[in-house]
């Protein structure tokens, strides 16, 4: 093996060697972020099942979240330090533990610490994005790293269904005895299959920095996750964001003045990485709001008038062909790549989702339609979630690809958690009731108006990446990644 930083595949690994390896990234990347949907089907019964008050239960999803959004630059920086396979076996076995800890659990306490460290787990796909970058031969590169990328939705989607099924046909103990068996595979896999790559490089890890980000965002996050519930004049609510946002202010004055950060501010400061990352809030806005309302569309009464009276199972497996759609997307966003570049490949898979949105908006009278709909908008979805990472990788250095790789997907779940607070909002301001003394529900013109908003975000989205300058081919005189440092190879644009 190359002891170079960046080593060829190309001359040490066979092409069906580093094709094995794509998929254990990409099955393992997967079983990763089908954490995300685990609990989402046995959600009402959570209090019933753990014994406990909805408000304590409601932990359990919101746990995962935040273990994700922290653990994702924060992994990212590890790898980089110390190399990729050590980080990503460790958040296998992670995964493992956390599952154990949940399927021998009957109370909310330690079903809510395993959730934290599933989320955490999450880190292995910021990682497994960055390696596969460079791993891969160049006629794959494109399409492993749209594939891996994709997982990050695809798993969300994909999850409804499977865990809907387990939950409907066994007890709620086996959707983690099932993801306990995943990791198990998953870590097998990671320890035999992935190559020891020489990619660490010398610095120090930055505890304070770590700290300090954990504890903004655990801030930031919950004030906006749980203001729904709690109120958002509450004190509470405003604390929370308030000192979250304050704690944010001062790590990042923290982190300029770091001679070894863990985010390198300024590198997250040029116009190509700024603008990447805050279109993929608005993109991971958009991919969470259709996620969250078609669901619920889907299971609303039919006595209602717009309701479509589908089971839990049902509207899981209605949601299931827009994952899939990610999936197939794949090639298409490898070409897609190649051809026009991240720039325009996002903006063009940010457009397509604000269309889906529309195609929603229009055709929401059968479950078909819906269908239709958020295969749309998943097709949208799968193109912006493979270009991002190559507009990150492209323009960061190789010393912090996996790092500013997990920052890019924290953002895509900041945008996931204000679309959860959002459309809360939305369906909450306008309801009925169908009968006096039953709760009240959603009216038509609150999906209505969640799927015009969250087109308004994929569109702002497709609009702000168009800010990002063109990436000229002219040599780069070595300071951005390059995934294979052939002297032969064309920069990827």
């Amino acid at each position: 093996m190359s002891s170079s930083p960046n080593p060829s595949p190309t001359g040490s690994t066979t092409s069906r060697r580093a094709v094995a390896v794509i998929l254990v990234l990409g099955f393992s990347s997967l079983c990763a972020a089908l954490m995300q949907s685990l609990v989402i089907p046995i959600q009402s019964e959570l209090p019933e099942l753990l014994h406990t008050s909805a408000s304590n239960a409601s932990w359990v999803v919101t746990a995962t979240l935040l273990g994700g959004a922290v653990a994702m630059p924060v992994t990212g920086r590890l790898a980089d330090l110390y190399g990729k396979k050590p980080v990503m076996v460790a958040s296998a076995v992670l995964l493992l533990l956390a599952s154990l800890l949940c399927a021998v659990s009957d109370s909310v306490g330690p079903v809510v610490v395993g959730r934290v460290l599933q989320g955490m787990a999450m880190g292995y796909i910021p990682v497994a994005i960055s390696m596969v970058r460079e791993i891969a031969p160049p006629h794959l590169r494109n399409t492993a790293v749209a594939g891996i990328s994709a997982t990050l939705g695809v798993g969300g989607a994909l999850g409804l269904p499977l865990a809907a099924w387990i939950a409907q046909d066994f007890d709620w103990h086996m959707l983690f005895w099932v993801s306990a068996a995943l990791a198990a595979v998953m870590a097998v896999l990671t320890v035999v299959v992935i190559p020891h790559v020489r990619d660490s490089h010398p610095g120090r890890f930055d505890l304070v920095g770590a700290l300090g980000l954990a504890v903004g965002l655990v801030g930031v996050l919950v004030g906006v996750s749980k203001g729904n519930d709690w109120g958002w004049a509450e004190p509470s609510t405003l604390g929370m964001i308030g000192g979250g946002v304050v704690v944010l202010l001062l790590w990042g004055r923290y982190e300029l003045r770091h001679g070894e950060p863990l985010v390198d501010l300024r590198t997250s400061a040029k116009k190509p990485v700024l603008f990447t990352n805050i279109a993929a809030v608005l993109i991971g806005f958009g991919m969470m709001a259709q996620s969250i309302v078609v669901p619920q569309l889907l299971q609303m009464p039919e006595a209602t008038g717009y309701g479509l009276g589908q089971t839990i199972l049902q509207a899981g497996l209605w949601m299931a062909p827009a994952g899939l759609m990610m999936m197939l997307f794949t090639p298409l966003s490898s070409r897609m790549l190649t051809r026009l570049g991240g720039r325009t490949t996002l903006s063009i898979g940010a457009g397509v989702l604000a269309l889906g949105y529309v195609v929603a908006v229009f055709l929401m009278d059968a479950p078909w339609q819906l269908m239709l709909a958020s295969c749309v908008a998943s097709a949208g979805v799968g193109i912006g979630y493979a270009a991002m990472p190559t507009l990150i990788l492209d323009n960061v250095p190789a010393t912090e690809s996996a790092a500013s790789v997990g920052l890019n997907s924290l953002m895509r779940s900041m945008g996931t958690t204000i679309a959860g607070a959002v459309m809360a909002m939305i369906l909450t301001s306008r309801t009925t009731v169908l009968a006096p003394g039953t709760p009240a529900i959603p009216d038509q013109s609150a999906f209505t108006l969640c799927f015009v908003v969250g087109a308004l975000a994929a569109a702002a989205g497709a609009l702000i990446i168009l800010l990002v300058p063109r990436r000229k081919r002219a040599d780069d005189g070595g300071r951005h990644l390059r995934a294979v440092p052939a002297a032969d190879e064309p920069a990827l644009v």
